[in-house]
């Protein structure tokens, strides 16, 4: 799930599998199309076409459901690869923020494995 409150960027990226989205709330879309996806759009992303998300202002927040399996890699000015993030990316960063926030990071490994 994508959430943004306001107007929001995600940069240049793929995916090298097929992804899935299906928008619940608020606008959002990829600079690099002309459309714009709404509540109740489904989206399809080819596996390896490369896009900045952009959540645009609305009167309700982004919310969005990607179907996403396999990594998201980050591109450069020139669209070379310049890194990845993973389930295993959001994983740890869900285990420091319930650390921090006195739950305990061994939760999410009750939640998931």
């Amino acid at each position: 799930m994508l959430y943004a409150k306001g107007a929001g960027l995600v940069n240049r990226h793929y995916h090298p599998h097929q992804v899935f989205a299906y928008t619940i709330s608020g606008k959002w879309g990829y600079l690099e199309h002309d459309w714009v996806a709404t509540a109740g759009d489904w989206v399809y992303e080819p596996p390896g076409e490369s896009h900045t998300l952009v959540a645009y202002e609305h009167e309700e927040p982004m919310k969005v459901t990607f179907n996403v399996t396999g990594p998201l890699v980050w591109l450069d000015e020139n669209g070379e690869p310049e890194g990845t993030f993973d389930v295993f990316d959001y994983i740890q960063i869900c285990k420091e923020h319930y650390e921090k926030v006195g739950i305990g990071a061994d939760y999410v490994e009750r939640l998931i494995r």
